[in-house]
């Protein structure tokens, strides 16, 4: 299967987050590249599409932000990354802050997601493996591509980042598509989180079937997005399908979901699929609590295969390192011989 990456995706390095209270280590790091790498036999350098794909998805002044962020944090006499901590509760007015404290809250929802020095350069080559992949789709006519983004992005919306995602690479691969002329879309998204910011970019579009089997959001992050009755608005609705699962969910939980998710992306009547994968429903994930095996994450890549759906998987989550590079095998070859 191809592979895209880039060796700027490494270079996004935070040393912590904030999270239960605590400053921890963060769980986002290159050694998650590393671990995946160590599993594929070859990788290509995408080549530079430009920021046209970036803006079909991402607002202007965002993504002037992001690359401004971590140079007023130390223009303001910072040290470290750049990391907010005073968000609106609802409604953002469109307020202009010269105050790069304002404007972490401003586009960011969480204290889990700081903006280092390498962050733009990662996040936006992170899209361009996401693009890579989906020429190999389109001009090459491979039936199955595999972009290695890091970092992930299906937490982040058309203006704002959290989750340790700053560009949705689903999101902007989709939109590509859609120039393309290769609709309708659909994205499947099989991460322990809910992907709330590829759900909000498409909410109210009908043209982009959007797909998730995720935990609860009662119990686990993002908690605000992600619940069964939310299922699109507008011009879009129908076409979001959330399935929230318990903690301790196992393949026998699973399977079912994945296969109603299929059949409503089947019924849909897409023309491609983009799959954002996570590995962090591992059993042994740090911060996840489902109970899916290795061979699980192979039973996953075939039954999407199944669809025999032209297929771009984007890398989402996954934290258990050692681990991580196995199971995003497993999926890959389970994708393959399906």
């Amino acid at each position: 299967m191809l592979t895209f990456f880039s060796e700027n995706q490494s270079v996004h390095a935070p040393l912590r987050e904030l999270n239960n209270g605590e400053w921890m280590d963060f769980a986002e790091s290159p050694a998650r590249v590393e671990s995946i790498l160590a599993t594929l036999p070859k990788t290509s350098t995408p080549r530079d599409h430009g920021m046209g794909p970036v803006l079909a998805v991402h607002d202007a002044d965002y993504l002037a932000f992001l690359q401004s962020a971590h140079d007023e944090w130390l223009a303001q006499g910072r040290e470290g990354d750049a990391i907010g901590y005073a968000f609106p509760v609802r409604g953002r007015r469109p307020l202009r802050h010269d105050r790069i404290d304002a404007q972490l809250g401003q586009y960011g929802f969480d204290a889990a997601s700081p903006i280092a020095v390498g962050t733009w350069k990662a996040a936006y080559w992170g899209a361009q493996a996401a693009l890579g992949a989906l020429d190999a789709v389109i001009a090459q006519g491979t039936r199955a591509a595999f972009a290695l983004c890091r970092p992930p992005g299906h937490h982040s919306g058309r203006d704002y980042f959290g989750g340790y995602c700053y560009l949705n690479n689903a999101a902007i691969a989709a939109r590509a598509a859609e120039a393309a002329g290769l609709g309708p879309v659909a994205i499947l998204d099989v991460d322990y989180h809910h992907g709330n910011g590829t759900q909000d970019i498409f909410y109210e579009d009908g043209r982009v079937f959007f797909a998730s089997i995720h935990a609860d959001p009662k119990s686990d992050y993002p908690y605000f997005w992600g619940h069964a009755d939310e299922t699109g608005a507008r011009e879009g609705a129908g076409a979001t399908f959330n399935q929230p699962l318990p903690r301790g969910t196992t393949w026998d939980v699973y399977r079912p979901a994945l296969h109603k998710a299929l059949e409503r992306i089947a019924a849909f009547g897409a023309k491609i699929l983009i799959v954002s994968y996570g590995a962090d429903t591992f059993e042994n994930d740090p911060i996840s609590e489902f109970k899916l095996t290795t061979k699980d994450m192979h039973r996953i890549g075939a039954a999407i295969a199944g669809l025999g759906l032209p297929t771009l998987t984007v890398m989402e989550g996954g934290y258990r390192i050692e681990a991580l590079g196995r199971n995003v095998e497993a999926y890959l070859t389970g994708l393959d011989a399906g």
